[in-house]
């Protein structure tokens, strides 16, 4: 892809690449928590077996006594945790 650079008017990649062909973005280590925690929780929900269960929690109490993860996050795991422990009510008909 070339862009044109207003001090020059010859057009210049702006498209980084590393060795190999990978591109130089590095995201975060809370966004990684982030991501690793969510594909966690959805295993959880779809499976729903204790070491799916013990995986997460183990995940989440990780991340938050590393910084990576807030007490507001850590709160939503938890209660997503106690929704799928609740079986949804059934309203009669």
């Amino acid at each position: 892809m070339k862009a044109e650079h207003r001090s020059s008017s010859d057009s210049k990649d702006i498209t980084l690449l590393m060795k190999g062909g990978t591109s130089g973005f590095k995201p975060s280590r809370p966004l990684l928590a982030t991501a690793v925690i969510g594909t966690a929780l959805i295993g959880y929900l779809v499976h729903k077996t204790p070491d799916a269960r013990s995986h997460l929690e183990n995940l989440v109490n990780m991340a938050h006594n590393m910084g990576d993860l807030s007490e507001r996050d850590a709160a939503v795991v938890t209660e997503l945790l106690i929704a799928a422990d609740c079986p949804i009510p059934l309203t009669p008909k």
